[in-house]
């Protein structure tokens, strides 16, 4: 009797400790696989873009403005008038102004004037009373416009009507000092900043979207996947077609009636993840500094290259003729120039298929070539069809 009970209590204890090794399994296994659900999605989170980065609204964008001003208050380092007469032609409009008259004919030496154009960029949605940094950027032949302060300017659009008036201190991140024909300059001096240096007089009229209640949403790349997948996403978050592809790079939308839902409306159109496609393979070429840059998608087939310097150096190396004692000459400089040339050997080197932007990388570096060879070598080789990839020189 007591071995039988035995035995059902120890049958229960070991039912009882598989079911708890079976659950802490099925737990450790529900984590983990929770685990890769979230990598997963973080990671296609991750790969996604907002709308509000891949597009823009049409109609919602900055304005540029500009004007002619003066800086005045600097140290002996403003505009040389007899180099820049508009600068005191500018001061004795100013002054007649102010109803300060200067004889005519009078020759102003001002060293503490610059004149200089101020450049700002209007936001969309300003308001009068707003302020807006400025950028002041010399127009003559001032050392440094360190210290100086900017007098009232109007700033411009393409319009011609003023929207905004700069005026304030302006700073410049640097220093100079220059004595007895020697001079010493930190950063760049002719141009500087007014943080919060304009104010808004005028404003911009913007409406948004159409008399028929639309509103255009432009790629920045133009794509017809890419407006394919938006399209989709924003039907998708609506739950309603309220977007529509026009082309590759537009996107209308069906705008609510009132203007706080078209806020709301628009606002939840910005924050709408989308999977996009890479871009086109690239190679951007910068002839004037040297700089290579490769998108990722860039590929090469299989090709060799040889790639060799050809230098050629000319010396001048005058010789001085002298005539004879007594022969009557003149002393003459005659012309004589060396000339080398000289090339480097280029032996054939293999470039194998590269499917990856690294392998691209190591087969360009194997070569060992410089960045101004380097480009030649990329030219070659899509002439040649082995750069999978669009070759753009700025």
């Amino acid at each position: 009797m007591l071995m039988n009970r035995f035995r059902r209590l120890s049958s229960t204890a070991i039912r009882s400790t598989v079911f708890r090794q079976s659950s802490i399994r099925l737990g450790r296994l529900s984590l983990g696989l929770c685990l890769a659900l979230l990598i997963s999605s973080l990671s296609s989170v991750a790969s996604a873009q907002r709308i509000q980065d891949l597009a823009n609204f049409s109609g919602i964008r900055n304005n540029p403005l500009v004007g002619y001003g003066l800086v005045v208050g600097l140290d002996g380092s403003g505009d040389q008038t007899t180099q820049a007469p508009f600068t005191g032609q500018s001061i004795t409009n100013l002054l007649s102004q102010l109803g300060v008259t200067i004889p005519a004919g009078t020759n102003m030496q001002l060293r503490n004037v610059a004149a200089v154009m101020v450049t700002a960029e209007l936001p969309p949605f300003s308001r009068q009373g707003q302020e807006i940094d400025v950028t002041v950027s010399s127009v003559g032949n001032a050392d440094s416009l360190r210290g100086g302060t900017l007098l009232m300017t109007p700033l411009k659009g393409a319009d011609g009507r003023v929207y905004a008036l700069a005026q304030g201190n302006v700073y410049i991140g640097g220093a100079s000092a220059s004595a007895a024909g020697s001079s010493v300059s930190i950063n760049h001096q002719a141009a500087g900043r007014i943080p919060d240096g304009g104010v808004v007089e005028q404003e911009v009229p913007m409406r948004l979207g159409s008399p028929d209640g639309t509103l255009d949403l432009f790629l920045k790349r133009s794509d017809f996947e890419n407006a394919r997948r938006v399209v989709a996403a924003i039907n998708q978050e609506f739950g309603a077609p309220v977007a529509a592809a026009v082309d590759g790079r537009t996107v209308q939308l069906k705008l609510p009636a009132d203007s706080n839902s078209q806020v709301s409306f628009l606002a939840r159109v910005q924050g709408i993840d989308v999977s996009t496609e890479r871009g086109p393979a690239k190679v951007i070429v910068n002839s004037r500094t040297g700089s290579v840059v490769l998108s990722d998608t860039v590929t090469l087939n299989r090709a060799a290259v040889a790639h060799g310097n050809l230098s050629v150096v000319i010396d001048s190396n005058p010789v001085v003729s002298q005539p004879g004692a007594l022969s009557g000459g003149q002393t003459a400089v005659v012309p004589n120039a060396d000339i080398t040339v000289q090339q480097e050997g280029g032996a054939l080197q293999m470039l194998n298929t590269s499917a990856d932007l690294m392998d691209v990388v190591n087969a360009l570096n194997a070569l060992g070539a410089s960045p101004q060879d380097l480009m030649s070598i990329l030219q070659a080789l899509k002439a040649a069809g082995s750069l999978n990839a669009d070759l753009e020189i700025i």
